[in-house]
C-alpha cells in the first residue's frame, strides 16, 4: 500500500503565533485539482487581523469558500491567495499555473471552482489576485461620477489599487495616508497624496468648500473614518472597506453627521450586492479582475517575499510594517 501524500499547512495557534504542521492529502476527486504551491500571499487586512486575534472567536472564517471551514478559533488555518501548478486530478491540465482560494499549504486538493487559470500572469505577482478584486468590487460599489472628488483613506495595497481603479474612471482622487513612505509610493504611481493632518484644507480647496462625494476608508483604523466624515459633502457617503475586527469604533453622529443627511456603507468582496447582481457575477467579476493583473503596476506592490520555513517572521514583519513593506508573500520553492 502507498503512503498517503503528506503536505505542509499553515496553522493559527494563538494570537501572534503561527506554526507549520504535516497534514494528509486526499485524493483528487472529479473536479479536482492536485496543486503544488509556488507563492501564497498574507492579507495585509483579514490576515492580520486573525494573526493578532483581533476577530471574535465565533465568527465563521469563510462561508462562500469551502476551503475556510470552520471559525477564528484556535487553532485553525487561514489564507486564501496559493498560486502554484497544477500536478494531477481531472480538472485542470498539469502544469497550469493557477490561483487558489486555499490557506497557506505547500501541497493541496482545490476543486476547480475554486482556482483560476493565471497563466499570463507572474506566480509573486498572481497572489495579489484577491486584492485587485477587492479593489474592483470597491469601485463598482463607489457609484461615482466622473470628476468627483474621491478621498481614498490609507495607502495599503488595497487603498492603492482603489485609487488607481477610481482615477481610471474619471474620478478626482487624493489619498490620505499618515505614513511618509507609502505616500511617496502612491504618488510614484500618480496618486495625489497627503498626511491626515492636512486632508481638511486640501478638500476645502480643491472643492471650494462643497466638500468630496466620496471617502472610501481603507486603512483599518477606525479613527479615520471617525476624521474622514469631515470631509464629505452634504448627502456624501463613506464606503467603508476596512474589517474593524473586535476593535470598538466611536462616530461622531451629531449634528454635522445629522444634518449634512450622510451615509455610511460596507463594502464586501465575499458577495455581489444586490443592487448589483443583474449585471455582475462572482465569475464575471473573477475575470474583470483577472484581466486588471496584466493592467496595473503591480510589481511595485508586491514588495517581500519569506521562504515558507519563516512564516513567524512573515507574520512579524507584515504587522509591523516597516518602511518599504507593503505586501508579502510566502515563497515555497
Amino acid at each position: 500500500m502507498e503512503p498517503t501524500p503528506r503536505a505542509k499547512a499553515l496553522w493559527f495557534v494563538g494570537p501572534r503565533s503561527v506554526e507549520i504542521r504535516e497534514c494528509g492529502l486526499p485524493e483528487p476527486g472529479p473536479g479536482q485539482a492536485f496543486v503544488r504551491t509556488a507563492f501564497s500571499g498574507i492579507s495585509p487586512g483579514t490576515e492580520l487581523l486573525a494573526y493578532r486575534g483581533d476577530i471574535d472567536e465565533t465568527v465563521a472564517l469563510d462561508e462562500t469558500l469551502p476551503t475556510l471551514s470552520g471559525r477564528f478559533s484556535y487553532p485553525f488555518r487561514y489564507g486564501y491567495s496559493c498560486v502554484g501548478r497544477v500536478e494531477g486530478g481531472d480538472a485542470i491540465s498539469e502544469g497550469t499555473l493557477v490561483f487558489a482560494f486555499h490557506p497557506h499549504q505547500d501541497r493541496f486538493v482545490v476543486d476547480r471552482a475554486d482556482t483560476v487559470e493565471i497563466d499570463a500572469v507572474e506566480p509573486r505577482l498572481a497572489t495579489l489576485f484577491p486584492l485587485v478584486e477587492t479593489a474592483l468590487q470597491v469601485n463598482l460599489e463607489a457609484e461615482i461620477e466622473p470628476d468627483a472628488m474621491v478621498v481614498v483613506a490609507g495607502l495599503g495595497v488595497v487603498g492603492v489599487l482603489i485609487a488607481m481603479l477610481l482615477q481610471r474612471g474619471g474620478a478626482s482622487v487624493i489619498g490620505s495616508e499618515p505614513r511618509t513612505w507609502r505616500r511617496k509610493l502612491a504618488s510614484s504611481l500618480g496618486i495625489e497624496t497627503v498626511a491626515p493632518a492636512d486632508l481638511d484644507a486640501h478638500i476645502t480647496r480643491a472643492t471650494q468648500n462643497r466638500g468630496a462625494a466620496l471617502l472610501i476608508e481603507a486603512s483599518g483604523n477606525p479613527a479615520a473614518l471617525a476624521e474622514g466624515l469631515r470631509v464629505l459633502a452634504h448627502e456624501g457617503t463613506a464606503l467603508v472597506v476596512s474589517w474593524y475586527g473586535t476593535k470598538p469604533v466611536t462616530l461622531p453622529l451629531g449634528a454635522e453627521f445629522h444634518r449634512r443627511r450622510l451615509t455610511i456603507r460596507s463594502t464586501q468582496v465575499s458577495t455581489i450586492p444586490a443592487r448589483l447582481a443583474d449585471q455582475w457575477s462572482r465569475e464575471r467579476r473573477r475575470e474583470a479582475a483577472l484581466g486588471l493583473m496584466s493592467e496595473l503596476p503591480l510589481d511595485a506592490l508586491a514588495t517581500h517575499e519569506f521562504p515558507f520555513r519563516d512564516a513567524a517572521v512573515a507574520y512579524r514583519q507584515a504587522e509591523a510594517g516597516p518602511p518599504g513593506l507593503l505586501h508579502a508573500a510566502l515563497c515555497y520553492e
